[in-house]
């Protein structure tokens, strides 16, 4: 059985694909394709296995060998799901693999912002600490998270886990309503917003969840709130939300998703960053810890061994 990966670059250069090489008779290594190179080196293979290339319609038309797609993550958006499902061919995806280095991550931008760190550090680098009358400095105040209301939207594993964390730091956490589920009990985020200390976000990326965090709510937060964002862009109006930074009515906003990745063009979020904001931009790389990304791996060939088993 002959399997390829389109693109074992985005994995980085420091995890074994042994797990996956056991698997299969043949196992074909590409760093980077594009869609139009996936059909040719496609060609003969019973199993793509892709992160982020996308296979259309066409592409899947094209490929009458393929029997399975294995996606190195949890998102399915690069694929025609449709055709897949059309054709026979099997698509399995990846969950949970992060669980650990997203949540450590998001309690990093949580801290960060807290303590002011982006302004502070500024202010270090520019020299006024020097320039200080007394020991310290004390121009941006901080937030200390014991007693502190988190709200989450997203109680999936991910979710759990940061509350867990949240509350090894004393906070208080409370879960939001899944957007969109009409039976869901729970106080919608809308209706927490105005309690709350800091959200953080953990759903996914859908018509309900576009641009939830908006103008209209963002103007209901308490004036210090935090926002964290480390599960898709757009489910923030960043533009709005870099308007209530800059207005003082949002307290600091770190991100490590944007709508478009990666921002060839910039993003006014990346250009606020030469302001003097309590804002925290990475690279969509909460996930990227060595045992994350071995994890995908793992998991991947247990898709694989699930799937010949059946």
């Amino acid at each position: 059985m002959k399997a390829v990966i389109l693109d074992a670059a985005s994995l980085g250069p420091d995890i074994d694909l042994a797990p996956i090489r056991a698997q299969v008779d043949t196992l074909e290594v590409h760093p980077q394709s594009s869609t139009a190179e996936a059909r040719e080196r496609l060609a003969g293979a019973r199993v793509a296995i892709v992160n982020k290339v996308v296979l259309d319609g066409a592409t899947l038309e094209a490929l009458p060998d393929l029997e399975l797609i294995c996606v190195l993550a949890t998102g399915t958006n690069n694929i025609d799901m449709a055709v897949a499902e059309r054709l026979g061919i099997a698509v399995r995806n990846v969950t949970a693999y992060g669980t650990a280095s997203v949540a450590q991550h998001t309690l990093m931008l949580m801290l960060t912002l807290a303590n002011r760190l982006p302004l502070y550090q500024r202010d270090v680098a520019g020299g006024r600490w020097g320039e200080s009358p007394f020991f310290c400095r004390m121009d941006h105040g901080t937030l200390q998270l014991e007693g502190k209301h988190l709200v989450i939207v997203g109680q999936g594993v991910l979710g759990s886990r940061v509350a867990q964390l949240a509350e090894a730091f004393g906070m208080r956490v409370t879960f939001a309503a899944r957007p969109g589920k009409a039976d869901d009990r729970r106080p919608s985020l809308a209706e927490l917003a105005p309690e709350a200390d800091v959200i953080s976000l953990h759903c996914p990326l859908s018509d309900a969840t576009r641009h939830l965090v908006d103008a209209a709510l963002l103007a209901t937060l308490r004036p210090g709130a935090l926002l964290v964002n480390c599960a898709r862009g757009g489910i923030i109006d960043e533009e709005a939300a870099l308007a209530a930074l800059r207005e003082g009515r949002l307290g600091g906003l770190g991100v490590d998703v944007l709508p478009v990745e990666p921002p060839r063009d910039s993003h006014p979020l990346i250009d606020a960053l030469a302001e003097p904001l309590n804002l925290i931009v990475t690279p969509h790389n909460a996930w990227i810890t060595p045992e994350a990304r071995q994890n995908v791996v793992t998991l991947t060939a247990e898709n694989l061994r699930t799937w010949l088993a059946e």
